[in-house]
């Protein structure tokens, strides 16, 4: 039976955390198989009886809420141009660039309620059942921004089982062709500002006999994607998303009972969810509807009670992304209005003529990435430099005041000093969880005092975004979580590394089986048939290394890949160090390098510029330079010699070795960007081509 929320709301219900329920086969070089103490007995497998397929979630949202608004959106009314004058240095000569900037002004906001959505669900579905899309075998890609549009085609596709293959908006032409030509896509569908790209690719991807797409394009543009030959002398057929709900309404031969006898089962796929690596092509996750399901039942159980009925969540990070994905889901099955916005528009500053999506929405939930919640921080503490020593010191008292927890006096603070800091991000938010990656404990625990509890969670596209979750009873620092109910975790001995079962706490590589966690990769034999992956008996090896700390909880403590084994014979994590560099007020974006005759790592370095220049004035030894061109900042000596010594306070502050200290810093003035791959579309670091695009500065640096 599941516990109600009134359980819930005990700070000892979770008690042991997580338990074992099965000890390591003897000999085996790992731990016992553990369980979320609460539902030892059973994995979950969904939220509710009526709920095993994504179009049941749907369903019962309607049965539930009629009168709840299902998603709302803002219209792009016109773009705003601004030029600037950007002074780069090439090849040691300083040059000036005009750049222009392109700003929105968005309408008021626009919603559709929970009956209305599904209206529009099954126009598309009778739509796409009248043009041929057939069940199982076609799979259509979806190569668009996080959107209302995107989720219609995504729920019109899972209501007639035909699969969707996911493609980051980000995504090169090598990327895209793949995900297109690898599941054989007949159709696609994109924005008006990505038909160019798509354009592109067209003649490498034969298959395409549809493109779908919203926005306004130019018709130019859209000659010249019919004109595109096909096999046969056809042409593609182009519709835009009002075009194919206009289909929908006036179809007669796909009626109610066709749309019966198209709906999936819980072994249906629903997705071939591609990953966006850094090395090599993009790997397809296979994902079915059974997958989905036990995932939203996990998310549910554990934060259901704290998701009241005027839940607003902010969307805005890639449907492409698993957890993004599972978390709008949730978001439906419990009434919420998603709110869909704009990494591009989310503050005041990044709109023109309007208000940005945070203070509209005014969301109680929002789901961010480490580079997300590294910028709203600095944004934060940036703009207190700005104010002065007064607000500075006004707000850090406030800060260590509720560090205390002194009731009365946190209850104050709280409301009349902190307040004013929230404001920024619309004042409502109740909590927020980072997943994608590791955030550095510092920025965690700011975020969590001076503007909203930050929950952690850690999972893969391979598990649909689960492993563990860290709920709100629990909000503590340096943990993910505790397991997910749907899923059980076991850790591996890496004894080279030093981990094993027999440390006290238990340390290993994080293995995950339950029903959320994928079969194998799409065409992909080769991955799905190796043992460093897939361990038999529904393992799934992370590659992480976790340790289960005394509460239950789970801490992920470092990363088998991109481990540098130093001159010393020490190894260290690189991905480990770059979330706790990436939390120094200096910088922006980092990115750890070390090589094996190496006595210590380097770092390059994309600083914030406005806390940077902060530094540099107060600094003796640079403050002439406060005034100078930030590249002019990025190659002087005394300024790389002040990020470093930065940086390493900030290493020495979470007890970093001497080893893991760096040795020196790159700078660099230009943004890392998934359009000019130094980062990945879900926004890591692409650590191959940073090397290569910095391997002259890296070398000069290690010769030094």
């Amino acid at each position: 039976m599941k516990p109600t929320a009134k359980l819930f709301l005990r700070g000892d219900y979770f008690g042991e955390g997580s338990v074992e329920v099965a000890p390591p086969p003897p000999g085996a070089k790992e731990g016992g198989i553990r369980r979320l103490a609460v539902t030892a007995d059973a994995l979950l497998t969904q939220p509710s009886e009526d709920v095993v397929t994504i179009p049941d979630v749907l369903d019962h949202a309607v049965a539930n809420f009629p009168q709840k608004n299902a998603v709302g959106w803002r219209d792009i009314v016109r773009i705003v141009e601004e030029k600037k004058v950007i002074k780069k240095v090439v090849n040691g000569v300083e040059t000036e660039e005009t750049k222009t900037w392109k700003y929105f002004q968005l309408s008021d906001p626009k919603f559709l309620t929970f009956p209305e959505y599904r209206a529009a669900v099954k126009e598309v579905a009778r739509a796409l059942v009248s043009l041929g899309i057939k069940k199982d075998d076609d799979v259509i890609n979806v190569y668009a921004q996080t959107s209302p549009n995107w989720q219609l085609i995504a729920q019109a596709c899972a209501l007639i089982s035909t699969p969707i293959a996911t493609s980051y908006e980000t995504l090169g032409e090598e990327g895209l062709t793949h995900s297109l030509n690898e599941p054989e896509c007949p159709a696609v569908f994109t924005n008006a500002e990505l038909l160019p790209m798509l354009l592109k690719v067209l003649p490498n991807t034969p298959a395409i006999k549809f493109v779908f797409y919203d926005g306004e394009p130019k018709a130019s543009l859209l000659e010249q994607i019919a004109a595109v030959p096909r096999e046969g002398g056809a042409k593609i057929a182009l519709y835009h998303i009002d075009a194919i709900r206009k289909i929908g309404t006036e179809t007669k031969e796909v009626d109610d009972t066709v749309l019966a006898q198209r709906r999936p089962s819980p072994d249906t796929y629903a997705c071939i969810m591609y990953t966006s690596g850094s090395t090599g092509k993009p790997k397809g996750v296979q994902i079915t509807h059974g997958n989905l399901i036990a995932s939203l039942a996990s998310v549910h159980f554990l934060y259901g009670h704290h998701l009241p009925s005027d839940t607003v969540y902010l969307a805005y990070l890639p449907l492409a992304h698993v957890f993004e994905y599972i978390v709008e889901l949730v978001a439906v099955y419990i009434g919420a209005t998603s709110a869909y916005a704009r990494p591009k528009t989310l503050t005041d500053q990044s709109v023109r003529n309007c208000k940005g999506d945070l203070t509209v929405y005014q969301p109680t939930v929002m789901l961010g990435v480490p580079a997300v919640w590294e910028q709203i921080r600095k944004g934060i503490t940036g703009k207190l430099e700005d104010m002065g020593w007064v607000a500075k010191t006004a707000v850090e008292t406030a800060m260590a005041t509720k560090k205390l927890g002194l009731p009365v006096l946190s209850w104050l603070m709280d409301r009349y000093v902190l307040s004013g800091v929230r404001k920024p991000t619309g004042g409502s938010l109740r909590w927020a969880i980072n997943g994608g990656a590791a955030i550095s404990k510092d920025t965690q625990e700011y975020l969590s005092v001076a503007v909203v509890p930050l929950m952690q969670g850690y999972g893969m596209t391979e598990s649909c975004g689960m492993c563990a979750i860290l709920p709100p009873e629990l909000h503590q620092y340096n943990s993910v979580g505790l397991p997910v109910p749907s899923v059980e975790v076991k850790l591996l001995d890496c004894p080279d590394m030093g981990y094993t079962s027999a440390n006290d706490p238990p340390q290993g590589e994080i293995c995950v089986r339950g029903p959320p966690v994928t079969k194998g990769y799409y065409k992909r034999p080769d991955l799905n048939e190796d043992p460093t992956i897939f361990a038999g008996d529904g393992w799934f090896r992370t590659g992480d290394v976790g340790q289960w700390n005394e509460d239950g909880t789970l801490s992920v403590i470092d990363r088998l890949k991109n481990l540098i084994k130093l001159q010393s014979g020490e190894y260290i994590a690189l991905e480990k160090l770059e979330s706790i560099y990436k939390s120094c007020n200096v910088v922006a974006n980092v990115c750890v390098y070390a090589t094996q005759d190496a006595t210590q790592p380097i770092a390059i370095i994309v600083p914030h510029e406005a806390n940077l220049r902060a530094a540099v004035t107060t600094n003796p030894s640079t403050a002439s330079l406060s005034t100078a061109p930030l590249p002019d900042l990025c190659a002087n000596n005394d300024v790389q010699k002040l990020v470093t010594s930065a940086c390493n306070d900030t290493g020495k502050k979470n007890k970093f070795k001497g080893a893991e200290l760096l040795k020196g810093v790159v700078l660099t003035a230009e943004e890392w960007t998934p359009q000019n791959g130094l980062t990945t579309a879900a926004q890591k670091v692409n650590r191959g081509a940073v090397g290569k695009v910095f391997r002259e500065q890296i070398e000069e640096l290690y010769s030094r």
